[in-house]
């Protein structure tokens, strides 16, 4: 039992609630960069003409990039949890890391939505591509609750933090660890974690093959510097 403003709380539920909160930032980074890194790497390596080339779809292009960095992401996360429970000497007895993996699973989908429309700033801006992901990465999460209840937040940044999946699997991911619910607890996040997916994808892949398009036109597919 610790204080925070004089106030009693368990220890254990603030660092659990402040670590979930970094492993998702973390999984998020993974996803987004493994998007955005391809169009980096095939750009330097000279190698984006002939991909954008090939007869593959881009919906078989794009999600089959994330996949793995999707199930790496989830696989490192829970390698992380179990180390940090071990350092921490933290209480996972109630946890229900099986509820916790799925959210996350689910939230993948919105996540790989995002990371197609973010992968369009390295394509259309060669030299400040992925300086332009990190900072919307981060805005993001700002307004996701990393670190804090989003209710706490000005009123447009509660906005923002409804149509944000990360706001979603935050709150499921807590709520499985924290509080061992099970998925048939959490309908109320879940659902929007769906919608928010089945929507992003294809928006995502629209905005891309727009960028595409447009990068094609422009000549902004060769390699600068």
């Amino acid at each position: 039992m610790g204080q925070i403003g004089g106030q009693p709380v368990q220890s254990n539920a603030v660092v659990l609630y402040l670590l979930i909160g970094s492993l998702v930032w973390s999984y998020l980074a993974t996803t987004f960069d493994a998007i955005a890194e391809m169009i980096s790497w095939e750009r330097w390596e000279g190698t984006i003409e002939y991909t954008f080339m090939a007869p593959v779809s881009r919906l078989t292009h794009m999600v089959g990039q994330v996949i793995f960095a999707a199930s790496y992401g989830i696989v490192r996360t829970g390698i992380i949890l179990v180390i940090l429970q071990h350092f921490f000497e933290l209480d996972l007895s109630e946890a229900n890391v099986l509820a916790a993996g799925a959210v996350l699973a689910i939230a993948s989908i919105g996540f790989v939505g995002l990371g197609i429309m973010v992968s369009t700033l390295p394509l259309l801006f060669t030299e400040r591509g992925m300086q332009m992901v990190f900072v919307t990465q981060s805005c993001i999460l700002l307004v996701s609750g990393v670190y804090y209840p989003i209710e706490v937040t000005p009123g447009w940044m509660q906005f923002f933090g409804t149509i944000s999946p990360a706001t979603y699997a935050l709150v499921g991911v807590r709520r499985a660890l924290l509080e061992g619910q099970s998925l048939a607890q959490m309908v109320d996040v879940l659902i929007p974690l769906f919608i928010i997916g089945v929507l992003t994808i294809p928006i995502g892949l629209v905005v891309f093959g727009f960028a595409e398009r447009y990068a094609k036109r422009a000549g902004l597919l060769k390699r600068s510097g």
